[in-house]
């Protein structure tokens, strides 16, 4: 009987921490199907797997499940090698095996989610920044009390994002992302001109408060601002997605 009472307790223990964790709910990561920038050249768009990789670390390490959606749905492009966290995450927490199998828009309910982030990579600012599927997925889940997250390029591709009163939901608030000064450097994207937009400019346009280099202490600060958590630079994807956490458990207290 002392057996049977403690295979049960054992059983109920088990029964309760896996309960806990499946209790801290879902997140959403947006990833892009654009292969390239559509020049003859065929500059690289595509996901940066430095800037989605380390977050969905963060994220499952914690106890959240994490669901990818894309445009078209299934596989994804990325750009950069797996190495450090990257190649930790897709070895043993299932990464490729999510991100390969990305659900299309019309098969996720915005109610599952109490997050949704957006890594970098030039690739949504071509088919997530004008998506009306995704972007309304976006919306919903940040009116439903939901997180919005975004490293580099990733906050261009909310910036269109619209709120039930007509609202863009940057606007009035202090959100970052890839700048201006940097993007006119680089020649990824032909200095921005092979770009549909230069993400600072739509974002400023939509009403965001802009936080340029000046505005900020260090250029890999994040900025939270009214639930919206950006950065401008890839190596503080993870810090975004911690930053994400705290924001939810604040929202749960």
């Amino acid at each position: 009987m002392k057996k049977v009472c403690l295979v049960l307790l054992i059983v109920s223990f088990i029964l309760a921490c896996n309960k806990d964790e499946n209790e801290k709910g879902k997140i959403l990561i947006i990833v892009s199907n654009t292969e390239d920038m559509g020049d003859p050249e065929k500059h690289f768009a595509g996901n940066n797997l430095w800037e989605v990789a380390p977050p969905y670390h963060i994220f499952v390490s914690h106890g959240y499940e994490v669901d990818f959606v894309s445009p078209t749905g299934g596989k994804v492009p990325f750009s950069m090698d797996p190495i450090g966290i990257s190649s930790y995450t897709i070895k043993y927490e299932n990464f490729n095996g999510k991100v390969e199998n990305s659900f299309t828009p019309d098969s996720v309910n915005y109610k599952d989610y109490k997050a949704v982030f957006i890594g970098g990579g030039y690739g949504p600012l071509f088919d997530v920044a004008n998506n009306e599927d995704l972007l309304s997925i976006i919306a919903d889940i940040y009116e439903n009390g939901g997180i919005v997250g975004g490293c580099g390029h990733g906050p261009g591709a909310f910036a269109n994002v619209q709120l039930s009163n007509g609202d863009y939901m940057v606007k009035d608030k202090m959100v970052t992302g890839f700048p201006n000064s940097t993007e006119v450097t680089k020649s990824w994207a032909k200095e921005g001109t092979l770009l549909p937009n230069m993400l600072e400019n739509q974002l400023r346009a939509n009403g965001a408060l802009f936080q340029t280099k000046s505005d900020l202490k260090d250029k890999h600060d994040v900025v939270i601002d009214k639930r919206i958590v950006t950065t401008m630079f890839l190596p503080s994807s993870a810090i975004v997605a911690k930053e994400m956490i705290h924001e939810m458990e604040k929202t749960n207290d």
